[in-house]
């Protein structure tokens, strides 16, 4: 029996519709430019209306902000910019209420340098936390530890005169490694996990999770290999072997597991990004002592939607047993929005259609980034708005990822109905004329449309958590075949300018978008047919 066609329930989070809120930029409940709690709960009956089954909110912690959340200082305490944990609290009950799940981002692999963790740790060599970091004595010649690369550029490694020792840093210098190597910082993550559980989540995604652990010898990193692709940082010069991805990030994820099993119907996904990273999600995904899924990043950085590249990508996660279970995003808080990303402005409304009747129909969870169903595109943000650490830093060769954190439109009211006059980033105007408001109004909206895509993918057990029989491309054309419970469907997908003839298109027509018919897809067309046996 295949693994995903069982005769009993199936947990909830199988082939769910998840959608990631970027907080700052949702919707402001007090006027002062930025985001918040209350202005989520305020908004989430627009999610719960599109059929979404749970919600992702990006990083709400105290904080710097100096990487805007993902720098934490306390992991059990929500930022004042955004509310309090009172304000959390009536979010969850409010998404419950409407029958939405609530995941929450945790970053494990590094706290802000602000965290009384690292301020006990920096402190001395002898304290409580004084191995709760990464501390390496410099070279003989005063130079750092190894030759590893941080992220955002320049080395991982940074002097503290405190210890006389350099500290690890993946990402900013004020983004400190944890080392979780070390049993007590382990029970000190888990620890937080609980308080979050304890307050009613229903899962977490877990950022950066093959940053966990390190190499604890301190090898360096081998050269990477001579590449076309133009390197915009010291960190693309190298094969990142041994400053991520340790061999014992797997038995910490048990840990993780067996205290989210101790809970009902808790979701698990890690993101985890790099060259590696079809081999580590494997890894963090394998059997039922791990996590529930992974977060691919195919898509994400894809320069073009491809019929190949999603049969590839398919084809990585095949239904078998002791293979977790896949989770599709095409936009997120990193990557720059796909319309701006795969077709032509001119082509912007058909192809939203097909991207998102796409998304709804890959095996796997489909996870739609807040304005995603409004069709948002890329805001070309000036320097002097900048905040995005790594693309100041780059200055101009890095994309912005501010671009793709640009406020909701609510409205059409001045302030698009964000809540503020001067929002921390420039709505857009592309953007600001394709408001919630508006779309509702228009039945042949994309807005109206990602409610349907929705509904059929829950619908048809074949969408929602079916094997894939079939993932055949043919230049532009692409066909996939799902099956679930005696159910089988049949997706064509014309990712091209060009009309494509269907040959052999058969049985119940569920949806069909842009002209597409039995006999021909004209441009940007698809159409999802139900096969009787």
């Amino acid at each position: 029996m295949s693994p995903t066609d069982t005769s009993g329930p199936l947990p909830w989070w199988k082939g769910a519709t998840i959608y990631q809120i970027y907080p700052r930029s949702f919707r402001d409940s007090n006027g002062d430019g930025i985001g918040d709690l209350p202005g989520i709960t305020e908004k989430l009956p627009h999610v719960a209306d599109l059929g979404i089954d749970a919600i992702w909110i990006s990083p709400f912690f105290k904080s710097p902000m100096k990487d805007f959340g993902y720098d934490v200082s306390d992991y059990c305490e929500v930022d004042p910019i955004f509310g309090d944990l009172s304000d959390f609290d009536d979010l969850v009950a409010r998404a419950h209420e409407l029958g939405l799940k609530v995941l929450i981002d945790q970053v494990y692999s590094h706290t802000s340098d602000e965290h009384p963790w690292f301020e006990e740790s920096r402190s001395s060599r002898e304290n409580p936390k004084a191995d709760w970091f990464v501390w390496a004595d410099a070279k003989p010649d005063g130079s750092p530890p190894s030759n590893w690369q941080s992220v955002f550029g320049g080395p991982a490694w940074t002097w503290d005169a405190r210890r006389g020792q350099y500290y690890m840093h993946n990402f900013l210098n004020s983004q400190p490694q944890m080392n979780l190597h070390n049993p007590k910082v382990q029970d000190a993550v888990l620890g937080v996990m609980r308080f979050w559980l304890e307050r009613g989540v229903d899962g977490f995604r877990i950022d950066a999770l093959n940053f966990a652990m390190h190499d604890p010898e301190l090898r360096d990193n081998p050269p990477a290999p001579a590449s076309d692709k133009q390197r915009t940082r010291p960190f693309d010069f190298q094969v990142k072997k041994f400053n991520q991805g340790h061999a014992d990030i797997p038995a910490f994820i048990e840990r993780i597991r067996a205290l989210t099993d101790e809970y009902d119907d808790i979701f698990t996904v890690a993101e985890v990004g790099g060259d590696d990273a079809m081999r580590e999600m494997r890894l963090f995904t394998a059997g039922e002592d791990h996590l529930n899924s992974a977060y691919s990043f195919n898509f994400l950085y894809a320069e073009a939607l491809t019929a190949q590249l999603v049969c590839a990508s398919l084809a990585e996660w095949p239904d078998e047993l002791d293979i977790g279970w896949p989770s599709w995003a095409f936009e997120n808080h990193d990557a720059p929005r796909a319309l701006s990303r795969w077709c032509e402005p001119d082509d912007r409304e058909d192809f939203a259609r097909l991207k998102t009747l796409l998304l709804v129909s890959l095996r796997g969870n489909a996870i739609f980034y807040y304005g995603e169903e409004l069709g948002l595109t890329q805001v070309d943000i000036p320097f002097d708005q900048l905040h995005d650490p790594e693309a100041i830093a780059n200055w101009p060769l890095t994309l912005s990822r501010d671009g793709a954190r640009t406020p909701m439109p609510w409205d059409q009211s001045g302030c698009a109905g964000f809540g503020s006059k001067e929002p921390w980033l420039p709505v857009g105007d592309d953007n600001r004329s394709r408001p919630v408001e508006l779309q509702l109004r228009d039945k042949d909206s994309l807005l109206s449309f990602t409610r349907s895509a929705i509904s059929l993918r829950k619908d048809n057990p074949a969408l929602r958590h079916g094997a894939v029989t079939t993932c055949r491309h043919d230049g532009d054309l692409l066909v996939l075949t799902r099956e679930a419970g005696g159910q089988r469907v049949e997706c064509r997908f014309n990712l091209g300018k060009e009309t494509l003839a269907t040959e052999h298109c058969q049985g119940e027509v569920l949806m069909a978008i842009n002209g597409a018919s039995q006999s021909e897809l004209p441009a940007f067309a698809a159409i999802i047919t139900e096969i009787s046996e």
